[in-house]
């Protein structure tokens, strides 16, 4: 009995092939967007968690801060247990360099160190004559480097150094870090005691990278969260339909004796077959999407965050496991309704099927209620709610409860449509239309999600690009800026550059930690390229006199909303005293928190930090000339005289890099929503036939009924379009607003941008287009024989 029932099952999909290959596409494609997203979040984890291990540095407390070789020297006289290290990014290139004390460095489990105890390249290593990488990154190695030596489990781009090498290379003459080892005579709190200007850091399982890049990939797990739900959409409207189709099969099986828990128990197994295929596809799919995006992905979080990430994949059961449970719960999610109806079908109910194209007045009434009180949730949470996740929950809550009110309201206009209607054949294409909307729902949903994700996103990415450049145009105002390699060629420079320019700002910093996190504090002169540029989201009245005088401190936008620091409230800086908060700038793709003084009090504060950089202000057309000439007196790299015009180069390609990847999603979004609308298309076709016959047999032709199908099409798509457009610009407020303020920091001004929401609506007539072209051009070809047998059965 079960053989023969799943083989009465099967004959379903093989007298439909189309809506098997389309149930079986949309669920991959959901489940591989989302599997390939959490791919590549989870390979970042996984260099995250390389690099806090790296030195063990995640299970050991540091102390950070003004730091010294002379502070090391004696903390080691007075018994204890410290290592330097000096970290920082290699100039012109996308590396990490470490630089250690093999004798100090203390062991520790999961830690990462060189093999060394060969003679010979202890001492090539203590000279900096090599240094050690990961294997994927010798493949991409500077020619500034010494050779490099392969070494397993360090984290993509991180080289391990000799410290007094790394020092050079890095131009710091202070250390970033001291590891605490345990063993020693005191608390790490008691060591920071005695050194002034250092503050103790103790380890956290998350790492300091996975902290600043949870924002980032918070917003790729949301968008694998709206495509799943696209290509759910699809799922839902296959399995729906086929359910619907088999009405009449399931009452045949029960009238012959089939027990209801034998046929459930069938449904429920072919069910599990196609999620296991699906699955499986899905999940290669998912692999070859992380492969494709994590390229850039990587290149994203080394421009923003610098943080190092492999540029392949290594194959996680995490992911994949994962890509199957989201398999079976769309599956689930898809077909549980469907086998709850079946379970209630009564034995003896009608033959015939129920029309898929028709819906309840009654079953709109209540979508379009459950619709607003979604939307009514979504204001609430945006005016109580507070944090990241109830900023999703807001953005979940708009886009589902606008999708739910997306057929009612396409009915109340094409009610409106038909009502205006002139002449029997237009009546008929405005009310053919409006009964096509059920069956069409769930892929003009998924086609307005799509769409007010990509308008909402769209209009977030140009109003950063348009307000990041003319920031850029602000605190940038210097015409060139230069690097010494070390403090006596940087006093070089600067006797050698006084003479001929307007302005020497030196540009100095210290990384601390400000307010329990990474920071950074800066030290500036009092000049009028400060006061006339610099952009101040707040201030206190006389602010640049009041810095300048040490009365006060400036702090960017993301420190000010992480931590209520406004004009007024007070800062602790660490070895400088509490100062008051005199003004907040804005500080646009910085993850890090940041503070600015005035010169006088950073070189009280921090003497020993390095003045190496400088802001040049000059006549813009002496610049090229001058770069030159620095270059060839002092010897310096490409790297080290930059203009004006280069830096903005550079931070407008991280800019366009960081949103690839959101770009490329939403394509792929659109792209799924496009396959959506073809599949209900293509699988409704057939069940249009007893509505086209009739007006066939009436006169019109089989080309007439073709074109009028794809007009049909354009008009669903085109009002879907037009309401996509005001969710879009609410889900980009939500994300200007809301999302970006309190996953980066920082709050944006919403700058509408029509052309490309026209653009954008020309591509969804496209696509719509494409969708509608196959089931019209079958209908256009139909031979008038199967026209014919529609009056030959009982409708």
């Amino acid at each position: 009995m079960i053989a023969a029932t799943l083989l009465a099952l099967w004959s379903h999909w093989r007298r439909h092939p189309i809506q098997l290959v389309t149930l079986v596409v949309g669920l991959a494609l959901a489940t591989g967007l989302w599997t390939g997203v959490q791919a590549i979040n989870a390979q970042a984890r996984l260099s995250y968690d390389q690099a806090a291990a790296t030195l063990g540095q995640d299970r050991l407390p540091r102390l950070e801060g003004a730091l010294t070789l002379e502070a090391f020297a004696a903390a080691r006289r007075a018994g204890w247990p410290v290592s330097p290290v000096v970290e920082g990014r290699l100039r012109g290139t996308s590396l990490t360099l470490y630089g250690i004390d093999p004798f100090t460095l203390p062991p520790t489990p999961g830690g990462v160190m060189p093999d060394l105890s060969d003679t010979d390249v202890l001492r090539d290593f203590l000279t900096g004559e090599v240094v050690f990488a990961a294997p994927e990154t010798l493949a991409r190695w500077p020619d500034a480097l010494p050779p490099g030596r392969p070494l397993s489990g360090l984290a993509p781009g991180l080289v391990m150094a000799d410290l007094t090498f790394a020092q050079a290379q890095l131009s710091q003459a202070g250390v970033t870090r001291f590891l605490i080892a345990p063993g020693g005579s005191g608390t790490p709190e008691e060591l920071a005691a005695t050194i002034p200007g250092s503050t103790v850091v103790q380890p956290e399982p998350d790492g300091d990278l996975a902290r600043l890049t949870d924002s980032f990939h918070l917003n790729l797990t949301a968008f694998g969260l709206l495509a799943f739900a696209v290509g759910l959409f699809i799922v839902h409207a296959t399995i729906g339909l086929a359910f619907e189709q088999r009405r009449t099969l399931v009452r045949t099986l029960r009238a012959l004796g089939v027990p209801l828990s034998v046929l459930i128990g069938c449904l429920a197994a072919e069910l599990l077959a196609l999620t296991l295929v699906a699955g499986a596809l899905g999940v290669a799919l998912g692999y070859i999407v992380a492969a494709a995006l994590l390229p850039g992905v990587a290149a994203t979080l080394s421009g923003l965050y610098g943080a190092g990430v492999a540029g392949s994949l290594s194959l996680s059961p995490l992911w994949w496991m994962s890509g199957f449970g989201m398999a079976g719960l769309g599956m689930a999610v898809a077909g549980g309704l469907g086998l709850r109806q079946i379970a209630r079908l009564p034995l003896l109910a009608p033959a015939m099927p129920r029309a898929w194209a028709r819906a309840q007045r009654a079953g709109l009434r209540r979508q379009a209620a459950a619709g607003l009180v979604l939307l009514g949730i979504s204001a609430a949470l945006g005016i109580l709610a507070e944090g990241l996740l109830a900023g999703f929950l807001l953005l979940g809550a708009l886009l589902v409860g606008a999708a739910l009110l997306l057929p009612p309201i396409l009915t109340v206009l094409l009610d409106l449509g038909t009502q205006r209607a002139r002449g029997a054949v237009a009546q008929w294409l405005w009310a053919d239309t409006r009964q096509q909307v059920p069956g069409l729902s769930l892929a003009l949903m998924a086609l307005l999600l799509a769409l007010a994700a990509n308008i909402g996103v769209g209009t977030m990415v140009g109003s950063f690009r348009a307000t990041f450049v003319g920031w850029l145009d602000q605190r940038l105002a210097s015409e060139m800026y230069v690097t010494a390699s070390n403090v006596e060629e940087a006093r070089a420079i600067e006797a050698f550059l006084a003479p001929q320019v307007e302005a020497l700002l030196p540009i100095v910093s210290q990384e601390v930690t400000l307010a329990a996190a990474p920071g950074e504090v800066f030290g500036i002169v009092d000049h009028p390229t400060y006061r006339d540029n610099w952009p101040l989201l707040a201030a206190s009245p006389d602010v640049w006199t009041k810095l300048s005088e040490g009365a006060g401190v400036l702090v960017n936008e993301q420190l000010a909303r992480r931590q209520d620091l406004w004009p007024g409230a007070q800062l602790d800086l660490g070895p400088l005293t509490a100062m008051p908060v005199l003004g907040v700038y804005s500080d646009y793709g910085n993850p890090l928190g940041q503070a600015i003084v005035g010169i006088d009090a950073f070189s009280r504060a921090f003497p020993e930090a390095p003045r190496l950089r400088y802001a040049v202000r000059v006549d813009p057309d002496t610049v090229p000339e001058l770069a030159a000439d620095l270059s060839d007196r002092f010897n310096l790299s490409q790297d080290q005289v930059v203009s004006q015009s280069a830096i903005k180069a550079f931070s407008l390609a991280v800019f366009e890099q960081t949103f690839s990847v959101t770009a490329a999603l939403n394509v792929l979004t659109l792209g799924v929503a496009g396959f959506a609308l073809w599949a209900s298309l293509t699988t409704l076709g057939a069940m249009r036939l007893p509505q086209v016959a009739p007006v066939w047999a009436l006169g019109l032709t089989r080309r007439q009924l073709a074109l009028a199908d794809l007009g049909r099409a354009l008009v669903l798509a085109v009002l879907t379009a037009l309401v996509a457009v005001p969710v879009g610009i609410v889900l980009a407020w939500v994300l200007l607003a809301i999302v970006n303020v309190q996953a980066f920091g920082w709050r944006l001004p919403l700058q509408a941008d029509p052309w490309s929401w026209l653009s954008l609506g020309g591509w969804t007539v496209v696509a719509a287009t494409l969708a509608a072209a196959l089931p019209a051009w079958r209908l256009w070809r139909m031979p008038p024989a199967d026209l014919v047998k529609v009056f030959a059965h009982e409708r």
